[in-house]
């Protein structure tokens, strides 16, 4: 096979990680990446390298439960554990990712608004009605090839990277030379990076779509399949690898672009995307302005689908019914009716005059207490013979699983001790 014919394979192979890895890079993360590199420079560059390994473990571990049990987290919550804990973690991830949805959705109508003028209100509405729209009517087939050609929406930061003259010796040393300053604004930066960077909604959105990718595939469960467990699993593993990777890349990329611009030029203090977007044009440019500003939109239009997709699941999942993005939506009105509400009540946050970056701070407290305790869990499902019959995590997987999980732990009680 030529290169470029391995090249379309390996590109064919990828799906929901990739996807995953991409919305994690959502408009709410923007700005907190763009307040890191305004703040501190290249002094946080070290934590996306450290960070990386951790969200590979996790999200591998999510991954491996959809496929391997043919059922999402919150499926396997109902079917092995109490059903308090089910409600408890399901409940918290509702609030988290409407909040987390009208972050979003508002930064892309003020990215519109810096582009062209006009109802900042109004672009917000749009987006979530489009938003919707999409994943109800359109097939699962047809929405993921979407989601995957929205990926490429990321690389305008790499882009802005290129125009921001940033001093790369200095850069890159960041990654591997930590500058540690024992304050409680960098404290409450790496936690933010890390609760940006391992959030609960993604854990649920790739295990989801593993499912989604075995019923397209007219599979069945690797539980039920274990000879084909191999390729599956190295799949699985290359796939989530190069989300996470595009993701840390891309995380970095905004990271160096803020630093060598907003930071060197003394601007100090970011609270949206938006607000980077607005800073960067008098100082690197309207084409760095346009890019950061266009950025936003497109990482928007991948990351409120996921938001709500996830929310989806889990509800449905936690009330024992199937939901899928390619029902029609008359077999599936509580999977397409959760994605209408969260995504309208992400919108109605806009309208009740709550603050955009009040909101994602509380969002962060709710992915705090659920982060932690939902890593847990998935990896006693991980090791459940119940649930996974004999494809339980490896002990590399067992391993790494367990450190991002103490990281986060560790991450949430710094957090909690600096509010």
């Amino acid at each position: 096979m030529s290169e470029k014919g391995r090249f379309r394979q390996f590109l064919s192979r990828l799906g929901p990680g990739l996807v995953t890895g991409a919305a994690d890079d959502d408009p709410s993360g923007i700005g907190t990446h763009s307040q890191v590199g305004a703040q501190f420079g290249y002094g946080l560059s070290w934590t996306f390298l450290f960070s990386f390994p951790l969200m590979v473990a996790i999200q591998e571990v999510a991954a491996e439960i959809g496929r391997v049990t043919g059922a999402g987290i919150a499926r396997n919550l109902r079917r092995h554990y109490p059903r308090w804990l089910l409600v408890s973690m399901v409940s918290l991830l509702l609030v988290a990712n409407i909040i987390n949805l009208g972050a979003d959705l508002a930064a892309m109508g003020a990215a519109v608004g810096l582009l062209i003028g006009g109802p900042l209100g109004l672009y917000t509405l749009l987006f979530g009605v489009i938003c919707v729209a999409a994943e109800i009517w359109m097939s699962y087939e047809r929405y993921s090839a979407i989601l995957k050609w929205t990926t490429l929406s990321l690389f305008a930061y790499v882009a802005v990277v290129m125009v921001a003259q940033v001093p790369w010796g200095e850069a890159l040393t960041s990654l591997v030379v930590p500058r540690i300053e024992w304050t409680g604004a960098y404290a409450t930066a790496v936690v933010a990076i890390l609760g940006t960077t391992i959030s609960p909604y993604l854990f649920f959105w790739q295990a989801g779509q593993e499912i989604e990718e075995q019923k397209r595939h007219h599979v069945k469960p690797l539980c039920l399949t274990p000879k084909e467990a191999g390729p599956e699993l190295k799949r699985i593993r290359i796939d989530t690898l190069t989300g996470m990777a595009f993701s840390s890349i891309v995380s970095l990329a905004i990271v160096f672009a803020t630093a060598a611009t907003l930071h060197a030029n003394g601007v100090r203090d970011i609270e949206t995307s938006a607000q980077a977007a607005e800073a960067l044009r008098p100082i690197a440019g309207d084409f760095a302005f346009a890019l950061f500003a266009l950025g936003i939109i497109g990482t928007g239009m991948l990351a409120v689908p996921v938001l709500a997709g996830s929310a989806a699941y889990a509800v449905t999942e936690m009330f024992g019914f199937a939901g899928s993005l390619d029902a029609k939506p008359r077999k599936a009105k509580l999977f397409y009716g959760t994605i209408t509400i969260t995504t309208m009540l992400g919108v109605s946050l806009q309208y009740v005059g709550i603050d955009p970056a009040k909101a994602l701070y509380w969002a962060a407290v709710v992915n705090g207490v659920l982060a932690a305790p939902l890593m847990a869990v998935m990896m006693l499902i991980a090791h459940n013979r119940r649930a996974m019959h004999s494809l339980t995590l490896s002990t590399r997987a067992t391993v790494t699983g367990w450190i991002a999980t103490a990281v986060m732990a560790v991450a949430t009680i710094v957090f909690f001790a600096t509010l």
